[in-house]
């Protein structure tokens, strides 16, 4: 890995390329994937299927898109017991967490008869997308899934792409069916969100859609935001470790390439106090590669998205980490704890030389559906709150009413909102 000596320059270069993996970069295709939208609107299961014909090679019918509780079935007996325990002790604490985060209508009630608050209802319905192809991504489908059923939400859609036997892989839908979804359809990318968003004969439209995808999915998400919710615009992987040199240079090397390995666009960053922890990192980072079995992936990430910056000062170096505004963040110093109080922005923080990234990704409980590109500076992680909407609740009486109507009318006539100021006074005519 490059290590860079870093100095306001630097930063600014550094943070200048890791914007170039934004989504929103991608305006080529933003014109084939509103084709694929306004088609699906339009001609609805047949246009689906076609596409599903044409990108995943599978002829499907209208009744086929469904999964049927028999093909659930066979998924269950096809994966092998032990993973199906690991996913239910992941499932337990996941659930845990997130329960942690519910939030209850509350009322709050004056002596002068006006009572405020705020109803917490459950979203209808959800789509859930879930990447396929080749591999199965088990752990994205219960931390999308479970918090939406921790929510309340009553139904829950999920989609993924059918491989070439026109089957759903049988890891992801026994995590679906584990973890609670009501219904799951075999169709992927663009084609998929739309038909979520819009509804077809046999997809019903939801009101929200969650859950990962390529740049199809990403910016298909996009052009159907405001028809119905999404939960973000996800870009590539990414991590930084802060360290100092009391750090295991092997445990973050091979915490480093844990992200790196997602695909060529990833992005794994050191932030350190130390050149030598910086060179001896380096120095494992190459041994890894060679052995791990994604690498190409690996290497390609890290040329183009590699860096061990050492900064003067662990003062720098959070500075640095809170422009950056890493998706996975790890603190592996002396005291991570003090380290922690001074970061501002981070998807998941990691302390200690003990909590490397896919504790997070599989086991802890804590969404692994995190802010990416930066937008840790304003968005959270995936949780129970997106599946919630919020009624603020207003109830006066005649005599809470009285005292202040005519603050109410002076506000309205200072905006020259006339019908506002007689909806008051009409009541004390």
């Amino acid at each position: 890995m490059r290590i860079v000596k870093l100095n306001e320059q630097a930063r600014q270069d550094i943070l200048a390329n890791l914007l170039k993996r934004d989504p929103n970069n991608y305006s080529g295709y933003e014109k084939t994937v509103q084709a694929i939208v306004e088609d699906v609107k339009s001609r609805r299961d047949e246009a689906v299927l076609e596409y599903t014909k044409k990108f995943d090679g599978v002829e499907l019918t209208p009744k086929g898109l469904r999964v049927t509780e028999k093909e659930i079935e066979e998924a269950l007996s096809l994966v092998e017991p032990s993973l199906l325990a690991v996913m239910k002790k992941s499932m337990k604490n996941i659930r845990e967490y997130h329960e942690k985060q519910k939030q209850y209508s509350w009322f709050d009630s004056r002596p002068d008869g006006a009572i405020l608050g705020q109803k917490v209802t459950p979203l209808a319905s959800v789509g859930v997308y879930v990447p396929g192809g080749k591999a199965a991504y088990p752990s994205s489908v219960l931390m999308n899934i479970i918090p939406a059923k921790v929510a309340g939400v009553p139904r829950i859609v999920m989609v993924t792409p059918p491989g070439k036997d026109g089957k759903v892989n049988p890891v992801t839908l026994a995590a679906a069916h584990l973890a609670g979804v009501t219904d799951a359809y075999k169709v992927g990318g663009s084609q998929a969100i739309a038909a979520l968003a819009f509804g077809t004969e046999s997809i019903p439209r939801v009101d929200k859609i969650a859950g990962p995808g390529n740049i199809f999915v990403a910016l298909a998400k996009k052009a159907v935001y405001g028809h119905v919710s999404i939960d973000s615009i996800a870009g590539p992987s990414e991590i930084l470790v802060l360290a100092d040199d009391s750090a295991n240079p092997r445990y973050v090397a091979a915490d480093l390439l844990s992200q790196a390995e997602h695909d060529e666009l990833a992005s794994a960053i050191l932030v350190t106090t130390s050149m030598e922890l910086a060179q001896k990192v380096s120095a494992e980072v190459e041994g890894f590669v060679e052995v791990l079995s994604r690498k190409e992936i690996l290497e390609k990430s890290l040329e183009n998205y590699g860096y061990i910056l050492v900064a003067d000062s662990m003062e720098e170096a959070i500075d640095t980490a809170n422009q950056i505004a890493s998706e996975h963040l790890e603190i592996v110093t002396r005291n991570p704890f003090e380290v922690m109080t001074k970061i501002q922005n981070a998807g998941a923080i990691f302390l200690g030389e003990y909590s490397s990234e896919p504790l997070g990704d599989y086991f802890a409980g804590p969404n692994h559906v995190l802010p990416t590109n930066g937008t840790a500076k304003f968005f959270s992680p995936l949780g129970v709150d997106d599946y919630v909407k919020k009624s603020s609740i207003i109830y006066y009486s005649k005599e809470a009413l009285e005292p202040i109507h005519r603050d109410i009318e002076a506000f309205a006539e200072a905006e020259r909102l006339t019908a506002h100021a007689n909806s008051i006074r009409v009541r004390f005519e």
